[in-house]
Parts: C-alpha cells; sequence; structure tokens
C-alpha cells in the first residue's frame, strides 16, 4: 500500500444508502486513508470537496437520483476522480460508470485482495495527483450516459422523468423568472401534483430547489471571481442586493462578504435553515 511517510489519501463520502452504512465501510479504509463522511443530505458536496482526492459515492441499490447526483458532482468538481461503491451489481451498470467517466466501480463487500489492488491505485493516484496538480483537469461533461435499463425499470425513474423536461430548463434557467404554474402545465399536470412531485424527487420544494441553485452559484462566483458583492447577487439572479444579502445569511449563517472572507480562514456555517416556499420565484425575489 503506500509508505508510512506518505500523505493519506483524503475520501470524502456520500452515503446514498438506505440503511446509512457507509461509516461501516468507511472503518476498513482506517489507517490506509483520511475518511471525512459529508453532510446528510443528499446533495452536491461544497467546499469540503475541494479538499479531497476522492469522492466516493456509496450505494446499495443505485436509483436515478443518486445516479444523477454524481453526475452532478462529476460536473462540478471535473478534476476530483469518483469511485462508485455498490452492493448491486450489473453488467450494464458498470459499463454505465465507464461511460460516466468514473475513476473506479467497486461492488461491496470487498474482499481483501480487491481492497488491496484499490489502495495501492489510490495511493498512487494521490501521490501523482499532487505531484502534478493539473494532471487530473478534465473538461465538463458534453452529455451524459443513458441511465441503464435497470434503473430506468423503478418506480423512482419513472417520477423523475416525468420531471426531466423542466429539470433541464430550470438548469439552464435557475437565474431566470421562474413561474411554478407554467412549469407544472408544460408536464401536463396539476400545480398542486407538479409540487408534490418536485419535492417527493429532489427532496425539498420547488422554491427551496430554485433558492438553493441560486445561492450555490453566488458562492461559486464568490469563491472563484473578484466580483462586487452586488454584481454576484444580480449575476445569480436576485435584482434587489438586500433580499440576497439576507437569504444568503439566513442560508448559510453569515453575509456574502464574510463568506468570501472566510475562504482563507474557513468557519462553522449552518446551511440547514428553510426558507418559505411561493408559488412564483422571480428575479426581484
Amino acid at each position: 500500500m503506500q509508505s508510512d511517510s506518505a500523505v493519506e489519501p483524503v475520501l470524502l463520502w456520500l452515503d446514498l444508502t438506505r440503511d446509512r452504512s457507509t461509516p461501516s465501510l468507511m472503518l476498513q479504509f482506517a489507517g490506509y486513508c483520511t475518511g471525512r463522511l459529508a453532510g446528510g443530505k443528499a446533495e452536491v458536496p461544497g467546499e469540503e470537496a475541494r479538499q479531497a482526492d476522492m469522492i466516493c459515492v456509496h450505494f446499495d441499490r443505485p436509483d436515478a437520483n443518486g445516479l444523477n447526483l454524481l453526475l452532478d458532482i462529476k460536473r462540478r468538481y471535473p478534476s476530483i476522480p469518483i469511485t462508485m461503491f455498490t452492493v448491486q451489481h450489473s453488467e450494464e451498470l458498470a459499463i454505465w460508470a465507464m461511460r460516466a467517466r468514473v475513476w473506479e466501480f467497486v461492488v461491496v463487500p470487498m474482499e481483501n485482495a480487491e481492497l488491496h489492488r484499490y489502495l495501492e491505485s489510490l495511493s498512487q493516484l494521490s501521490e501523482l495527483r499532487r505531484t502534478l496538480p493539473g494532471l487530473g483537469r478534465k473538461p465538463l461533461l458534453e452529455r451524459n450516459p443513458p441511465l441503464p435499463d435497470c434503473i430506468r425499470l423503478t418506480t423512482g425513474h419513472q417520477k423523475h422523468k416525468a420531471l426531466s423536461k423542466v429539470m433541464l430548463y430550470i438548469e439552464q434557467h435557475f437565474r431566470d423568472c421562474m413561474d411554478q404554474k407554467e412549469l407544472a402545465r408544460q408536464c401536463g399536470m396539476t400545480p398542486f401534483r407538479f409540487s408534490r412531485l418536485f419535492k417527493e424527487v429532489n427532496g425539498v420544494g420547488f422554491m427551496e430547489y430554485i433558492l438553493g441553485k441560486r445561492m450555490d452559484y453566488a458562492k461559486h462566483l464568490l469563491e472563484n471571481s473578484q466580483m462586487p458583492v452586488t454584481s454576484i447577487g444580480y449575476e445569480a439572479g436576485f435584482k434587489d442586493p438586500s433580499y440576497f444579502a439576507r437569504a444568503f445569511k439566513q442560508l448559510a449563517g453569515c453575509s456574502p462578504s464574510e463568506y468570501r472572507q472566510g475562504l482563507q480562514a474557513p468557519a462553522p456555517r449552518d446551511d440547514s435553515a428553510p426558507m418559505a416556499d411561493q408559488g412564483v420565484l422571480d428575479a426581484s425575489a
């Protein structure tokens, strides 16, 4: 495996299992890697992902939401390799992982020989990435591989498919005015059914989801640009700087300026505070 003097690879774990069994899997890597468990929500990890040598996504039986989350992580952090751990094994799932450019597809439980092989490869990869930081950089995915049939046949995927058209629209236009009733009409649903299905599929309400997308984008600009805070608010879809500042502080636990300053000295933040749901979220909200 790795020498005693080598820096332990940092693994960031996402627990997408139903029985929350990831901590027990992480124990197999104790002593060889530094393991960190991402927050409880099934969402793209934040700043903690940038410090990881590997993002480990742990499934028992993968579903459409989980695989799409993996692709979202791949798009947001193209330079960080991803390992997909899964209890369910099928040839088409392994092919999907390969097409999605997952670094490693691992079926659990792992035999000792498989664990040893994985740790050897991980150690070599981590050392290479630290020596040549730009080596792992890859372009964003141009297209996503289609989900395997074993996933598409599940009820969860059918629900996700019903919203797939508007989810793509939201991904491209979340900074613009969003009319929930109009999106419901495009899906052939009543606003009530659309709202209920959206929350069932995504885990949060429509307005909270849009607000989260805007806040993630604002954080990205705060982290990676020198734009003034007011300009960042406008760019993220907020026409009212005061509302942007209030909403940011409610969700992040600090003002946008404090968030940017804290990048040099990170401070704990509470991202769990919910925002009130509304029927229409426009650029002035």
